[in-house]
């Protein structure tokens, strides 16, 4: 049986990938923060058919979290799909960056880039290995990008500069590890509570879920797309909500408008 690791699987999107990944029958190794709520999401993708999930509470920025990731995976039996989709803001509400607290900049690259290509590395010999028995005909990253990483969003600086480098370390991972397939993927403007906090005067009522975009991310794994870059847009994902029969984004295409995470 397959095996992916999901960090910030407690709530939103990362949440909302393991359940369809559990759904269609991979075991899990899934993080977060907060304890309770990965035990709590946790409990409920162990309730897929014969799912083995184990949850391991922490911060990705930890190389010692990173390490007990590593080794509950191998304890699953490998690994074949390392999602990094665990993120932070940088400041909650979002503002200028003649205003941005440094130390919020700082801990938002612990987080979303350090962090993530700490886990590439600490997971790289499982990945390797995981050959054949993978769907993508070997193991997979998917880094969770976003439309900030490319476009000047006013407020968006910091968040979006992290992005943008891990759009730049997954594009480079992606030449230096071509038996791997390796996406970044931009999910587009979702109903999250990190949405919310970012822009809490925004009405988010018009935006899809995460449920609504997790499956059409995970074309990218059932249906072994080339790495890249791709947005859920592309993917298949319509503005108002999900759609079917769109093509996919080119890998290395632009984000579509409006898809800031």
């Amino acid at each position: 049986m397959s095996v992916a690791m999901v960090t910030g699987a407690s709530r939103g999107l990362g949440r909302a990938l393991a359940g369809e990944l559990a759904a269609r029958g991979w075991d899990l190794v899934v993080t977060a923060r907060g304890a309770r709520a990965l035990a709590e999401a946790a409990s409920e993708l162990a309730r897929a058919p014969g799912v083995r999930v184990t949850a391991v509470a922490g911060d990705v920025s930890s190389a010692e979290h990173r390490g007990a990731l590593v080794a509950a995976a191998r304890a699953l039996g490998g690994l074949d799909l390392l999602v990094n989709n665990a993120g932070v803001l940088g400041t909650e509400p979002l503002v200028a960056l003649a205003a941005q607290p440094l130390d919020g900049l700082r801990e938002a690259f612990e987080v979303n880039v350090v962090g993530p290509l700490g886990l590439v590395q600490e997971a790289l010999p499982l990945l390797r290995e995981a050959g054949a028995g993978a769907p993508a005909g070997a193991g997979a990253v998917l880094n969770i990008s976003s439309d900030a990483a490319v476009v000047a969003y006013g407020t968006w600086g910091a968040y979006g500069a992290t992005k943008a480098a891990g759009d730049l370390l997954s594009a480079v991972l992606a030449v230096e590890e071509p038996a791997l397939r390796v996406w970044w993927a931009d999910p587009g403007s979702m109903r999250t509570r990190m949405m919310a906090a970012a822009e809490p005067g925004e009405d988010l009522a018009g935006l899809p879920s995460p449920q609504e975009v997790a499956p059409v991310l995970l074309r990218l794994v059932t249906e072994g797309l080339p790495s890249g870059r791709y947005t859920a847009q592309g993917l298949g994902v319509r503005a108002a909500g999900a759609g079917a029969g769109e093509p996919a984004a080119e890998p290395g295409a632009e984000p579509d408008a409006g898809g800031r995470r």
